[in-house]
C-alpha cells in the first residue's frame, strides 16, 4: 500500500503545528491547504464546532478527492452565556485579530468575579474522504478566564486560559507541555485512531481485491 497523503485543513500556521504534532507518529504525509490553492473556502456558518469541522472535512474532501482531517475549536465561558462559542476567531469582529478579541473578552469579563469566570476550550475533529464524513469525534479543557493575558507562547485566547491545575496560562507554558494537555490533543488524539482504523481497514480492502 502507496504511503497515503492526508490534508489538514487549515491555513493558520500555527494550528497546522499543533495538528502535525498531534499526528506525527501516522504512517502518511501531511500536508495543508497551502499545497492545494484550488481547495474551496468553507464557510463556517455551523451552530456547533462538530457542524464546521464536519462541513470543512467533507466539502474539501470531495473538492480535492483526498482523506480530510477538518477541525473546528474555541473557547466557551460559563459567565458569558457560552460565548464567544463558534464565533471565538470573530468576536470583536469578522476580520478581528487576536488581541482585539482578547481586548473585547476582558472588556465583557471586567464585572466576573475570580471565581465564576470558568471556561472551557473546545475542539471538533471531523475525518471525511471523498466518498464522505468517516467520523467526528471532540476534545476539551476546563479551566478559567485570567484577568489580564500572560505569556508570549501560543496563539488566539491562549495569553487568558488557565487550564485547571496550572499555575500558568497556555501561552505561559511550553509548546511542548500545552500540545500534551490541550483540547485539540485530545481531540487529535482519537482523530489518529479514526485515521489508523480507516487505514487498516483500506490495507485490509487493498490485500483482499490483490490475492
Amino acid at each position: 500500500m502507496s504511503t497515503i497523503r492526508i490534508l489538514l485543513a487549515s491555513r493558520n500556521k500555527q494550528k497546522l503545528r499543533e495538528l502535525a504534532a498531534c499526528l506525527q507518529g501516522l504512517d502518511a504525509d501531511l500536508i495543508t491547504l497551502d499545497a492545494v490553492p484550488d481547495a474551496p473556502l468553507v464557510e463556517e456558518d455551523g451552530t456547533t464546532f462538530k457542524e464546521n469541522a464536519v462541513k470543512k472535512a467533507t466539502e474539501i474532501a470531495r473538492a480535492t478527492g483526498m482523506l480530510t482531517v477538518a477541525d473546528d475549536s474555541g473557547l466557551v465561558v460559563d459567565a458569558l452565556g457560552e460565548a464567544p462559542g463558534v464565533r471565538s476567531s470573530r468576536y470583536a469582529g469578522e476580520n478581528a485579530t487576536d488581541r482585539e478579541n482578547n481586548e473585547k473578552l476582558l472588556r465583557e469579563m471586567s464585572h466576573v468575579p475570580e471565581e465564576l469566570r470558568r471556561a472551557r476550550f473546545v475542539c471538533a475533529a471531523a475525518l471525511a474522504s471523498p466518498d464522505g464524513l468517516i467520523g467526528v469525534v471532540e476534545g476539551g479543557c476546563e479551566g478559567s478566564i485570567t484577568l489580564e493575558e500572560k505569556g508570549e507562547h501560543g496563539f488566539g485566547y491562549d495569553p487568558l486560559f488557565k487550564k485547571a491545575g496550572y499555575n500558568k496560562t497556555f501561552a505561559e507554558l511550553t509548546p511542548d507541555i500545552k500540545n500534551r494537555v490541550s483540547h485539540r490533543f485530545l481531540a487529535m488524539q482519537k482523530a489518529g485512531i479514526l485515521i489508523e482504523s480507516y487505514l487498516a481497514q483500506r490495507k485490509r480492502q487493498e490485500k483482499e481485491h490483490s490475492s
